[in-house]
C-alpha cells in the first residue's frame, strides 16, 4: 500500500511514476507532426494521451489516488464526479483494485462516455447540467454511503499522477522551448509545470483555456479564485466554472501564461488532425494545438521551437 501524498512536488510525481509503472498505464511516445510543424514554423511534437488506457491522461491521477487510499476507505468503494474522462479513469482504476465505484455525470454527458464508464463496472448517476453541478452532489452521497471521493483535479495524489506526463516528455525530448497544456480545473498543467520548473526552469509552460470558460486566466489576473457563471463550448472536458484552490496556487506560481481559444479554432484543429495525421481527438485534447505562438496562426499545438510540445 502506498503512502498518501500530502503535498505536490517533484518527489511526489516521481513516486506516482513508480506506482503507475506497476499498472497497465502506457508510456505514450512523443511524435513529431510534420503538418503542424510546417503550418506554425516550429518543431511540433505531440503527446497523444488519447492513446492512453481509457482514452485520456485522467487515468494516471485516478490510479495514483486509489492506490494510496487506506484499506478502510477502499472497502466501501469510491465516488467521483466527471463529464467523462475522469469518470472512465476512476472506473478503470476501481476495476483494477476490485472495489465498488460510483460516478456522477452531468445529464448532458456524452452517451459514449457514459457507456464506456459503465463498461468498467461503475454505477453511473446522472445529475446536474455540468461538471460543477455534478460535483456539488457527490459529498452527500459519499457521506451517506461512506465512500472515498476521488477529485478530478483538486488533490495532491491526482496532480502527481498527471504530472508523470511531464517526466515522460523529458525522457523523449531533451531540447524544449515551450509546452502548451489544456486547462480546465488545472490538475494536468499543475503537475506538468511542477516537473518543468523543477528540472527545466527555462522552459515556458503555457496553459490553453476555452474562451467560453477562462476561469483560470481570470483568477490569475484578479489574483483570487473567480467563477464563470455561464458559457458554452464544444470542449466539455475543460468547461470548468471554478478552478481548485490548490491548482490555482500552483498555476499562479509555476505557469508562465494562459491563452484562450474559441470553438472554431478547436474544430479546425480537430479536422486537420483527422485529415492529415489520422488522429481522432476530442475537443479538450485539441485545444492546446488550436493556439499558435506564430502571429495570428491558429493551428499550432503543444509546441516548442526546437521542441514545442502540446500534451493531451
Amino acid at each position: 500500500m502506498g503512502k498518501k501524498i500530502s503535498k505536490i512536488d517533484l518527489n511526489s510525481i516521481i513516486q506516482a511514476q513508480k506506482i503507475l509503472s506497476q499498472s497497465n498505464i502506457r508510456k505514450i511516445e512523443m511524435i513529431k507532426s510534420t503538418t503542424f510543424s510546417t503550418i506554425s514554423g516550429n518543431n511540433i511534437f505531440l503527446k497523444l494521451e488519447c492513446l492512453q488506457k481509457t482514452g485520456s491522461f485522467k487515468v494516471r491521477g485516478a490510479i495514483t489516488k486509489i492506490h494510496n487510499l487506506p484499506p478502510d476507505l477502499k472497502k466501501n468503494g469510491v465516488i467521483a464526479a466527471s463529464a467523462g474522462n475522469h469518470a472512465q479513469g476512476v472506473a478503470y482504476a476501481s476495476l483494477m483494485n476490485n472495489i465498488p465505484c460510483t460516478i456522477v455525470m452531468p445529464k448532458n454527458a456524452s452517451p459514449a462516455k457514459i457507456s464506456a464508464t459503465k463498461s468498467y463496472g461503475a454505477k453511473v448517476i446522472l445529475c446536474g447540467n455540468d461538471y460543477d453541478e455534478s460535483s456539488a452532489s457527490i459529498k452527500e452521497i459519499a457521506e451517506r454511503e461512506n465512500k472515498a471521493i476521488i477529485p478530478a483535479f483538486e488533490d495532491p495524489d491526482v496532480i502527481s499522477g498527471q504530472g508523470t506526463i511531464g517526466l515522460e516528455i523529458l525522457e523523449d525530448l531533451k531540447h524544449i522551448d515551450e509546452i502548451y497544456v489544456p486547462v480546465g480545473g488545472g490538475g494536468l498543467i499543475a503537475g506538468i509545470a511542477m516537473v518543468f520548473k523543477s528540472l527545466k526552469p527555462n522552459v515556458k509552460v503555457i496553459g490553453v483555456e476555452s474562451a467560453a470558460f477562462p476561469t483560470m486566466k481570470k483568477s490569475i489576473q484578479e489574483n483570487k479564485i473567480t467563477k464563470i457563471q455561464n458559457g458554452h463550448t464544444i470542449a466539455d472536458g475543460i468547461s470548468v466554472k471554478t478552478p481548485g484552490k490548490l491548482t490555482f496556487e500552483l498555476v499562479k506560481k509555476y505557469v508562465d501564461d494562459i491563452v484562450l481559444v474559441d470553438d472554431l479554432s478547436i474544430v479546425k484543429t480537430m479536422f486537420l488532425l483527422m485529415e492529415r495525421a489520422k488522429i481522432v481527438s476530442e475537443p479538450a485534447g485539441a485545444a492546446s494545438l488550436a493556439w499558435s505562438p506564430s502571429a495570428g496562426d491558429r493551428s499550432c499545438a503543444w509546441g516548442w521551437r526546437r521542441g514545442r510540445s502540446p500534451s493531451w
